[in-house]
């Protein structure tokens, strides 16, 4: 058995469209990555990036389950001494950072370094329904139908 390993000029990308509306963070973000790893291809190979691109709208409706809207909490030094800053997903809605919530949920299921960062620089955030990536006919995903928790009503 002999196995194949994809040369960067084999590798083609797709443009994979995500709605993000009632969708609960971890399952969206589990998928997402997924989908920006390349591993729900046939042939994945762990070191290049043949994920494909990612479109994620409506990042304005996305649940989380349980007290995690309040109770969840994300931190951030600013590098100064006395300079730790933590916020919760409910602050972060409320000042425009729902798309932050998922990129962070994504970024922290992708491998570290050189190859998990431009993996992650394929995956495009929007708040709503609009997004400028039309002409690339992404090819919708429907989270509800891989499984029906994925939805949180």
């Amino acid at each position: 058995m002999h196995t194949k390993f994809l040369k960067k000029k084999e590798i083609k990308k797709n443009w994979i469209l995500l709605d993000a509306e009632n969708a609960v963070l971890g399952r969206l973000a589990v998928i997402a990555s997924n989908v920006l790893r390349g591993k729900n291809k046939v042939d994945y190979t762990p070191n290049q990036d043949c994920g494909d691109y990612l479109i994620i709208i409506n990042a304005n409706k996305v649940k989380l389950t349980g007290k995690k809207m309040k109770d969840k909490v994300y931190y951030k030094h600013t590098g100064y001494p006395g300079g730790l800053k933590k916020d919760n997903p409910e602050n972060m809605i409320k000042k425009g950072k729902s798309s932050k919530i998922i990129q962070l949920a994504i970024k922290r299921m992708i491998p570290t370094g050189p190859l998990g960062y431009k993996q992650l620089t394929n995956c495009k955030i929007y708040p709503d329904n609009n997004h400028p990536h039309n002409a690339q006919n992404p090819k919708i995903i429907d989270i509800k139908e891989i499984n029906k928790k994925n939805i949180s009503i």
